[in-house]
């Protein structure tokens, strides 16, 4: 039976759930915002749906808050993109930021090339079953160094709503703090291309981001807070249009992350409109909740940033993505955070951003 909102606000820290998507190494962003919301006192993060890196923050958060708390949680945080850093491999021979910026999209002249076009196609055409055929993947190991997944089953101070895409069913799958392993994180952050798809329980699983990036509807139907942040990692604004081929693919692959999201934003705007007119008020028993939401986007802050970046490991790249999340949170905490619990900050009727 689908639980009601809270009917009072409770007299400590406002509750807040947070809704993270995916998006590669972009994820470090988000560690910015969390490592700011968590300086605030008065704000206690009760519930997480997230997708890919956002689920990597997800269990980063509530291993750091089980283990000592807010402190704990900014620590855990830390220390997992530092491991990432390493597993990447890119530190081998110190901080080449400046090299990754000419090669990896910091430049779009690379790009253009007949060389790197070539490179790209036969990239495509061939599957990870070939290129990897062990399946290799750092972050596994990453995670399972980090994570006790056995103390986060036993006893998150979180509620973890984590999406995965099944394969052969076509339907979004989210996973429960009371079953998630590395293997559900995995499957979460699983992109086709790049990896062999995850089974769990006979199921295959892709990336949770290409039906829900992050899922929104769990926090409807489960006793979670009233408000949503939702932190995005794919701009959903571009002034230009895309023109050269690695333009076009990284507006396609934005476009293609933020679908799930808007469709889901749409429906809780036309619900909630129903709500305040009163449409819904004989007939929904306890079925719909009047929710607020919030929103830190990456319009803006990551805007200056290309697909490629994405999997750019460098630790000068992680940290500078960390203070644009921290600044954007604090610009959010400034000029949205007495909306907690009072109203939304994001108009749904006007679209979104």
């Amino acid at each position: 039976m689908p639980i009601g909102p809270f009917k009072t606000k409770p007299a400590g820290p406002r509750p807040l759930s947070l809704a993270l998507q995916g998006g590669g190494s972009h994820g470090a962003f988000e560690w910015g915002v969390l490592d700011r919301l968590l300086e605030e006192d008065d704000i206690e993060i009760k519930a997480v749906t997230a997708a890919s890196a956002g689920a990597m923050n997800a269990v980063c958060l509530a291993q750091g808050l089980l283990d000592n708390g807010r402190d704990g949680a900014r620590e855990r945080l830390e220390l997992f993109w530092k491991a990432v850093n390493t597993a990447g491999g890119r530190n081998v021979f110190g901080d080449t930021s400046i090299w990754t910026s000419a090669f990896s999209g910091g430049s779009d002249w690379l790009k253009s090339l007949p060389g790197w076009r070539m490179a790209e196609t036969l990239a495509m055409s061939m599957s990870p079953y070939e290129f990897n055929p062990f399946n290799l993947n750092p972050l596994h190991d990453v995670l399972e160094d980090q994570i006790n997944f056995q103390a986060l089953r036993e006893g998150s101070p979180v509620k973890l709503y984590i999406a995965a895409t099944a394969v052969r069913l076509s339907k979004s799958k989210v996973f429960r703090e009371t079953e998630v392993t590395s293997k559900h994180i995995m499957a979460s952050a699983c992109l086709p291309h790049l990896f062999h798809a995850v089974e769990i329980d006979g199921e295959p699983y892709w990336d949770g981001g290409f039906l829900a990036n992050p899922p929104l509807w769990p926090l409807f139907y489960d006793d979670t807070p009233d408000d949503i942040l939702i932190v995005t990692l794919n701009p959903f604004v571009r002034d230009e249009t895309p023109r050269s081929p690695g333009e076009i693919m990284d507006r396609l692959n934005e476009i293609t992350f933020n679908a799930s999201l808007a469709s889901e934003l749409r429906a809780i705007g036309f619900v909630q409109k129903l709500l305040d007119e009163g449409l819904l008020k004989d007939t929904a028993k306890g079925r719909y909740r009047k929710m607020l939401v919030h929103a830190i986007t990456a319009d803006g802050p990551l805007s200056d940033l290309s697909l490629s970046t994405k999997f750019n490991t460098e630790w000068s790249f992680l940290l500078d993505l960390k203070e644009r999340g921290r600044t954007a949170a604090q610009t959010w905490l400034a000029d949205c955070g007495t909306s907690i619990g009072i109203k939304s900050s994001v108009d749904l009727k006007t679209g979104f951003p």
